[in-house]
């Protein structure tokens, strides 16, 4: 063979290793391109699948606020006898509400919903998840405020009982206590230690006090020295407890938690409880002007000595005294004592009621009609196990329209909460004594003894006397009707979670959603055993 025809033949070799390079090449750079594109279709894929759980998720959520509504629609005795609301497992804890079609049978494609709230410890202090609501009336009504310090009418100093019931607040301050205040009261008059819009528009950008109730809590940070770190503590996740991964952020331990948690979760915009009669009627207010129409109203809920006795306090033309020899005195009801409700009376003339049980014990000295000197006991007395108590708390009040808004419910608030209340501030025997005797009252918080769902079940029961009861009552009560509710829609694999709060208004026949925020964006927060058993082990919390 001649050199050019060896030349050739090497050319015609390497020609053909090279095409099956380039072929080798090519099915390795499409095999890979297969796999990049498989692998990218599986991402793909799964996050279509998670973003499906999302929105199916949110759906959960939005059945598990109808199922909340609808629930908190039952009368009083339903509601007891299904659990209640406090720490109701049965009936709030991983309700299944729609299966996956995609993946019928299977437990983890069950769509569920959960209502997760903060618990109390012994201490009063927020610790751990139970399965329930929060009653509003637990917390501080912020727009309530201002109107607390009419009760201190009895000082002429400046008004204190608005700012002591913030500085209950852990690392409250009296100056950011008053700037609170005069952020939201009506006036421009600065408080001692407050500021008003003078101070607001020097800022830049600037802008004025509200000078009005707030439309969500969040509008705080407006006030001159709230801070994100005060309002919101390490609470990041804001579900109301501080958890570990939040503490060791922070560096505090979880028995800190009561400082740590922020002032949000002490505070509220929605708290109101029922003005109305366990039959739905409004109650009696005994400080009406109309004092023909008021006999007539308690005619037809009490006898005589009742409507008589109220009657005679409001006219305040007797006189009150208790007789030297109890035995020798002439005792009548108020219904052997005749009077005449005059044609024309001014309201200011009349007396006004404090609180339902002002005409408590109160004894009058007057003349029957021969002109002998009798004494009056009023029908509501303090007597160990007397029903004239829970009669009057059942049908009176002192207060106008079918609500009455930002009492404090001693039942289940905080310890925060109860150590800003006037009096209890200032009686820390007073303050454990309440916080240790409610304990059984977190178990069964819908007290079945009639007396305890009422306020005065402190003096029933011994824990107060009657003057400060009486102090009290203005501030304090053993109910509310107001309900926030935090659901959270999730499937038994914990992925693709949904979450949001929503405030339940139930002192109409049909309750009303005040407010819905979507918390989707939070971290969950709640551990797989708070949610439910339902879910498979796939970590310690769900996913975002």
């Amino acid at each position: 063979m001649t050199s050019s025809h060896r030349f050739k033949s090497i050319r015609r070799n390497d020609r053909g290793g090279s095409i099956l390079l380039i072929v080798l090449v090519t099915v390795a750079i499409l095999a890979l391109s297969v796999l990049s594109f498989s692998s990218l279709m599986l991402v793909e894929e799964q996050a279509a699948r998670v973003m499906t759980r999302r929105i199916q998720s949110k759906y959960l959520v939005e059945s598990g606020m109808e199922y909340t509504r609808m629930f908190l629609a039952r009368p009083e005795s339903e509601i007891v006898e299904s659990g209640g609301l406090w720490n109701n497992e049965d009936t709030f804890r991983g309700v299944a509400a729609v299966a996956d079609i995609n993946n019928p049978g299977r437990n983890s494609s069950i769509g569920r919903f959960t209502l997760v709230a903060p618990g109390l410890n012994d201490d009063g202090i927020p610790e751990g998840t139970r399965n329930g609501v929060v009653n509003e009336s637990s917390k501080i009504n912020i727009n309530v405020l201002p109107y607390y310090d009419y009760y201190d009418a009895l000082s002429e100093e400046e008004p204190t009982i608005a700012r002591g019931i913030l500085m209950g607040l852990p690392d409250m301050e009296e100056e950011i206590a008053d700037a609170i205040l005069d952020f939201i009261d009506l006036d421009d008059e600065e408080r001692e230690n407050g500021t008003e819009s003078s101070y607001y528009r020097g800022l830049s950008p600037a802008y004025q006090a509200k000078n009005g109730p707030l439309d969500s809590i969040d509008e705080l940070l407006l006030v001159r020295g709230v801070t994100p770190e005060l309002l919101f503590g390490l609470d990041t996740n804001r579900n109301g407890v501080l958890d570990e991964s939040e503490a060791s952020l922070g560096d505090v331990s979880l028995t800190e938690a009561e400082t740590m948690l922020g002032w949000a979760n002490y505070l509220t915009l929605y708290s109101k409880e029922s003005n109305l009669t366990a039959e739905g009627i409004q109650k009696i207010n005994i400080n009406a002007d109309d004092l023909d129409q008021l006999y007539d109203d308690l005619k037809s809920v009490f006898n005589d000595d009742w409507a008589n006795f109220i009657i005679m306090v409001r006219l305040g033309t007797y006189e009150e005294g208790v007789p030297d020899d109890p035995e020798e005195a002439n005792f009548v009801t108020a219904s052997q004592i005749s009077f005449e409700i005059p044609e024309t009376t001014e309201p200011d003339e009349l007396n006004k009621f404090r609180t339902v049980i002002d005409f408590m014990d109160i004894v009058y000295k007057t003349q029957d009609d021969d002109g002998n000197e009798v004494y009056v006991e009023s029908p509501l007395n303090s007597s160990p196990g007397d029903p004239s108590l829970v009669i009057a708390m059942q049908s009176l009040t002192v207060y106008e329209g079918l609500a009455v808004p930002g009492r404090i419910n001693i039942r289940q608030a905080s310890r925060a909460v109860l150590s800003g209340i006037p009096v209890i501030a200032d009686d820390d025997e007073l303050l454990g004594n309440i916080i240790s005797y409610r304990e059984i009252e977190l178990d069964d918080p819908d007290f079945l003894d009639k007396n305890r769902k009422y306020e005065t079940f402190l003096l029933a029961e011994g824990l107060v006397d009657q003057e400060t009861m009486k102090l009290l009552m203005p501030y304090i009560c053993a109910g509310g009707d107001v309900y926030r509710a935090e659901i959270v829609g999730y499937f038994g694999d914990g992925r693709g979670t949904s979450r949001a709060e929503a405030v339940f208004d139930t002192t109409s026949p049909v309750p009303q959603i005040l407010m819905w925020r979507d918390k989707s964006h939070l971290q969950t927060g709640y551990s797989i055993e708070a949610l439910g058993s339902e879910l498979q082990a796939v970590g310690s919390q769900l996913d975002r």
